[in-house]
Protein backbone atom coordinates (compact mmCIF):
# COMPACT_ATOMS: atom_id res chain seq x y z
CA UNK A 1 0.00 0.00 0.00
CA UNK A 2 1.18 3.61 -0.34
CA UNK A 3 1.72 5.68 2.28
CA UNK A 4 1.37 9.67 2.28
CA UNK A 5 4.71 11.93 2.57
CA UNK A 6 3.81 14.86 4.37
CA UNK A 7 6.08 17.47 3.71
CA UNK A 8 5.86 19.71 6.93
CA UNK A 9 5.88 18.16 10.69
CA UNK A 10 3.15 20.47 12.04
CA UNK A 11 0.83 22.88 11.16
CA UNK A 12 3.09 25.91 11.32
CA UNK A 13 4.96 24.40 8.08
CA UNK A 14 1.71 23.13 6.30
CA UNK A 15 0.65 26.99 6.78
CA UNK A 16 4.45 27.78 4.98
CA UNK A 17 4.29 25.14 2.33
CA UNK A 18 0.68 26.78 1.33
CA UNK A 19 2.16 30.28 1.05
CA UNK A 20 4.87 29.57 -0.71
CA UNK A 21 2.83 27.71 -3.27
CA UNK A 22 0.35 30.66 -3.33
CA UNK A 23 3.59 32.13 -4.62
CA UNK A 24 5.03 29.82 -7.00
CA UNK A 25 1.16 29.86 -8.85
CA UNK A 26 1.15 33.54 -8.61
CA UNK A 27 4.83 33.95 -10.51
CA UNK A 28 4.22 31.33 -13.00
CA UNK A 29 0.64 32.81 -13.95
CA UNK A 30 1.71 36.46 -14.42
CA UNK A 31 4.59 35.02 -16.76
CA UNK A 32 1.70 33.26 -18.76
CA UNK A 33 -0.19 36.89 -18.51
CA UNK A 34 2.79 38.86 -19.64
CA UNK A 35 3.52 36.24 -22.75
CA UNK A 36 -0.31 36.34 -23.39
CA UNK A 37 -0.22 40.14 -23.31
CA UNK A 38 3.18 40.34 -25.24
CA UNK A 39 1.74 37.43 -28.45
CA UNK A 40 -1.68 40.51 -28.40
CA UNK A 41 -3.59 36.80 -27.00
CA UNK A 42 -5.24 38.96 -24.59
CA UNK A 43 -7.05 42.73 -24.89
CA UNK A 44 -4.98 45.65 -23.03
CA UNK A 45 -7.95 46.55 -20.56
CA UNK A 46 -8.44 42.61 -19.85
CA UNK A 47 -4.48 42.53 -18.94
CA UNK A 48 -4.53 45.46 -16.92
CA UNK A 49 -7.27 44.29 -14.54
CA UNK A 50 -5.62 40.52 -14.05
CA UNK A 51 -2.12 42.15 -13.39
CA UNK A 52 -3.47 44.46 -11.31
CA UNK A 53 -5.47 41.39 -9.32
CA UNK A 54 -2.14 39.47 -9.43
CA UNK A 55 0.25 41.83 -8.15
CA UNK A 56 -1.96 42.32 -5.24
CA UNK A 57 -1.97 39.38 -4.61
CA UNK A 58 1.50 38.80 -4.96
CA UNK A 59 2.00 41.48 -2.35
CA UNK A 60 0.18 39.60 0.48
CA UNK A 61 1.19 36.36 -0.08
CA UNK A 62 5.01 37.39 -0.23
CA UNK A 63 4.85 38.89 3.12
CA UNK A 64 3.58 35.43 4.64
CA UNK A 65 7.20 33.91 3.16
CA UNK A 66 9.61 36.82 3.45
CA UNK A 67 11.08 35.81 6.52
CA UNK A 68 12.22 32.52 4.40
CA UNK A 69 12.74 34.20 1.28
CA UNK A 70 14.17 38.89 1.79
CA UNK A 71 13.85 38.60 -1.54
CA UNK A 72 11.44 37.51 -4.20
CA UNK A 73 14.90 36.76 -6.33
CA UNK A 74 15.85 34.17 -4.03
CA UNK A 75 12.60 32.06 -4.20
CA UNK A 76 12.93 31.92 -7.69
CA UNK A 77 16.68 31.20 -7.26
CA UNK A 78 15.67 28.04 -5.12
CA UNK A 79 12.66 26.94 -6.67
CA UNK A 80 14.75 27.33 -10.25
CA UNK A 81 11.60 29.10 -12.02
CA UNK A 82 12.15 31.19 -15.52
CA UNK A 83 10.11 34.06 -15.12
CA UNK A 84 11.59 37.19 -16.20
CA UNK A 85 8.64 38.62 -17.21
CA UNK A 86 6.80 38.31 -14.46
CA UNK A 87 10.21 39.60 -12.15
CA UNK A 88 10.08 42.75 -13.97
CA UNK A 89 6.67 43.14 -14.02
CA UNK A 90 6.94 42.65 -9.44
CA UNK A 91 9.64 44.68 -9.79
CA UNK A 92 7.90 47.62 -11.55
CA UNK A 93 4.94 46.89 -9.29
CA UNK A 94 2.59 47.61 -11.83
CA UNK A 95 1.00 46.29 -15.28
CA UNK A 96 3.19 47.54 -18.51
CA UNK A 97 0.11 49.20 -19.67
CA UNK A 98 0.02 51.90 -16.39
CA UNK A 99 2.59 54.43 -16.91
CA UNK A 100 4.16 56.08 -13.54
CA UNK A 101 2.67 59.81 -15.18
CA UNK A 102 3.39 62.31 -13.20
CA UNK A 103 0.10 62.14 -11.45
CA UNK A 104 1.41 58.92 -10.34
CA UNK A 105 4.75 60.15 -9.83
CA UNK A 106 3.21 63.09 -7.04
CA UNK A 107 1.27 60.45 -5.70
CA UNK A 108 4.31 57.91 -4.72
CA UNK A 109 6.60 61.19 -3.80
CA UNK A 110 4.43 61.87 -1.17
CA UNK A 111 3.86 58.02 -0.56
CA UNK A 112 7.86 58.03 0.02
CA UNK A 113 8.21 61.07 2.21
CA UNK A 114 5.68 60.30 4.66
CA UNK A 115 7.27 56.64 4.98
CA UNK A 116 10.60 58.47 5.74
CA UNK A 117 9.57 60.46 7.93
CA UNK A 118 7.36 57.67 10.04
CA UNK A 119 10.53 55.96 9.98
CA UNK A 120 12.64 58.28 10.98
CA UNK A 121 9.67 59.01 13.81
CA UNK A 122 9.55 55.71 15.38
CA UNK A 123 13.25 55.08 15.51
CA UNK A 124 13.25 58.75 17.52
CA UNK A 125 10.38 57.30 19.92
CA UNK A 126 12.83 54.04 20.76
CA UNK A 127 10.80 51.77 18.30
CA UNK A 128 12.91 49.02 17.50
CA UNK A 129 10.83 46.03 17.15
CA UNK A 130 11.45 44.47 13.75
CA UNK A 131 7.23 44.13 13.21
CA UNK A 132 6.84 47.94 13.95
CA UNK A 133 9.82 48.57 11.16
CA UNK A 134 9.85 46.11 8.39
CA UNK A 135 7.12 46.71 6.59
CA UNK A 136 7.90 50.20 6.56
CA UNK A 137 11.32 49.50 5.17
CA UNK A 138 9.92 47.32 2.89
CA UNK A 139 6.98 49.59 1.88
CA UNK A 140 9.83 52.36 1.10
CA UNK A 141 12.37 50.33 -0.93
CA UNK A 142 9.34 49.33 -3.02
CA UNK A 143 7.89 52.73 -3.83
CA UNK A 144 11.59 53.98 -4.50
CA UNK A 145 11.85 51.42 -6.80
CA UNK A 146 8.53 51.95 -8.60
CA UNK A 147 9.69 56.09 -9.43
CA UNK A 148 11.27 56.39 -12.68
CA UNK A 149 13.16 59.76 -11.69
CA UNK A 150 15.47 57.90 -8.81
CA UNK A 151 18.50 56.79 -10.80
CA UNK A 152 19.89 53.12 -10.18
CA UNK A 153 22.74 54.78 -8.44
CA UNK A 154 20.28 56.49 -5.40
CA UNK A 155 22.26 55.73 -2.28
CA UNK A 156 18.77 54.61 -0.56
CA UNK A 157 18.47 51.47 -2.80
CA UNK A 158 21.69 50.10 -1.20
CA UNK A 159 21.16 51.51 2.26
CA UNK A 160 17.68 50.68 2.91
CA UNK A 161 17.58 47.19 1.20
CA UNK A 162 20.73 46.47 3.75
CA UNK A 163 17.94 47.25 6.43
CA UNK A 164 15.44 45.10 4.86
CA UNK A 165 18.12 42.14 4.40
CA UNK A 166 18.80 42.99 8.55
CA UNK A 167 14.92 42.98 9.36
CA UNK A 168 14.02 40.21 7.19
CA UNK A 169 16.72 38.12 9.40
CA UNK A 170 14.86 38.74 12.88
CA UNK A 171 12.13 37.11 14.45
CA UNK A 172 9.05 39.37 14.53
CA UNK A 173 9.58 40.44 18.25
CA UNK A 174 13.27 40.70 18.07
CA UNK A 175 14.53 44.29 18.25
CA UNK A 176 17.26 46.00 16.59
CA UNK A 177 20.10 47.64 19.10
CA UNK A 178 20.46 51.14 19.76
CA UNK A 179 24.12 51.49 18.05
CA UNK A 180 21.72 49.75 14.94
CA UNK A 181 18.81 52.66 15.54
CA UNK A 182 21.25 54.99 15.70
CA UNK A 183 23.17 53.96 12.79
CA UNK A 184 19.61 53.34 10.89
CA UNK A 185 18.65 56.90 11.57
CA UNK A 186 21.58 58.65 10.30
CA UNK A 187 21.45 56.38 7.48
CA UNK A 188 17.62 57.23 6.54
CA UNK A 189 18.36 61.24 6.95
CA UNK A 190 21.31 60.67 4.75
CA UNK A 191 18.74 58.57 2.11
CA UNK A 192 16.34 61.43 2.94
CA UNK A 193 18.73 64.27 1.93
CA UNK A 194 19.54 63.11 -1.05
CA UNK A 195 16.01 62.56 -2.05
CA UNK A 196 15.49 65.69 -1.84
CA UNK A 197 18.19 66.64 -3.85
CA UNK A 198 16.92 64.49 -6.61
CA UNK A 199 13.43 65.87 -6.64
CA UNK A 200 14.70 69.47 -6.39
CA UNK A 201 17.22 68.70 -9.58
CA UNK A 202 14.32 67.54 -12.04
CA UNK A 203 12.18 70.25 -10.89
Amino acid sequence: MYEEVRLWKNPRERETYDNMADVFSIITTLQALEKAYIKDLVEPAEYTKHCEKLLAKFTAAFRQIDSEFPKIEDFVHKYKLDCPAALLRIREGRPITVRDDRGNMGKSIAETVSLFINLMDKLKLNIRANDMLQTDVRELLDVINRMNLIPSNYIGREKISKWLNILANMNAAEEITEEQARQFQMDLEICYNDFSRLLSSNG
